[in-house]
């Protein structure tokens, strides 16, 4: 009686396992996908689209490189989430100390200003942003693609910030400006070292957000000289032919920095958003 009571209670155990590797199946099938067709020739992928390459084709990759100019649109991918990156953390965490420790109606408009900018879609400032950046002269630019995608970054990060900075205790930099230490030296000496776990996680996120853009890179650069690793995947798809196989090998390619960067720091993430939410 015991032994079937031991049995019958592993079932919903049993039932668990199975259902968490089902659904670990069908998040890793994209990737199996885009592996596999990154290995195939254009003959076998219409042949078989799922089976396992017969035959391995490397010269995918050496295609994918050659005709979509591939290390000129890392190197501008890089730039460009690098200074996204940097701008992110640099002017959020400022904005967001100010309005934290100042409680009154001209920040709290800038603070919902904020809040209110996460829920405006891009398509909805698309067109006015493309005819401001043509008048300013900076579109198609590596600087003009920074500047837009962190302005789409930045009521989400400001939000994690205040509530993040509002769990900082007032005491210790209230006692370095008693000391003489003006606004800015309290904030970079103090302040800003206390929110190492909210900086990791927005410079996670903001990397992945700016790395994999397709929308933003699709409206603000329209010249190969300064296309991102996103959008020369787009050229293997044209209005008459596609090269898929070399598309596929492409985004292994560019997926490959941004994965190992979010293997590194992924631990952050979590920690960092549920500290910036829950605290504020």
């Amino acid at each position: 009686m015991n032994n079937e009571h031991t049995r019958l209670r592993k079932w919903p155990r049993i039932i668990r396992i199975i259902a968490l590797y089902l659904i670990t199946l069908v998040f890793l099938f994209p990737f199996y996908i885009a592996i596999v067709y990154s290995l195939k020739t254009r003959v076998e992928t219409a042949q078989s689209p799922l089976a396992l390459p017969k035959h391995i084709a490397w010269e995918n990759y050496s295609n994918a490189i050659q005709s979509s100019n591939f290390f000129l649109a890392l190197k501008n991918s890089l730039i460009v989430t690098s200074l996204t990156v940097f701008l992110a953390v640099f002017v959020c965490s400022m904005a967001a100390y100010v309005i934290s420790r100042s409680n009154n109606k001209f920040y709290n408009f800038f603070y919902y200003l904020f809040m209110s900018s996460i829920m405006l879609p891009f398509q909805v400032i698309m067109f006015p942003l493309y005819k401001t950046w043509v008048d300013l002269g900076i579109l198609n630019t590596l600087h003009g693609l920074t500047i837009s995608l962190v302005g789409v970054q930045v009521g989400y990060f400001c939000f994690l910030y205040v509530g993040f900075i509002k769990s900082v205790p007032r005491e210790m930099e209230e006692s370095a400006m008693i000391d003489g230490a003006s606004r800015y030296r309290t904030f970079f000496s103090i302040i800003f070292p206390l929110l190492k776990p909210i900086n990791m996680t927005i410079i996670v996120l903001s990397a992945l957000g700016a790395w994999n853009d397709f929308v933003v890179s699709m409206v603000i650069v329209q010249k190969k000289a300064v296309s991102t690793l996103p959008l020369v995947q787009f050229n293997f798809f044209g209005q008459y032919s596609s090269e898929v196989n070399m598309a596929f090998a492409a985004i292994i390619m560019s997926m490959v920095p941004i994965m190992l960067f979010y293997l590194i720091a992924q631990k952050y993430i979590i920690g960092g958003v549920t500290a910036g939410a829950v605290k504020g």
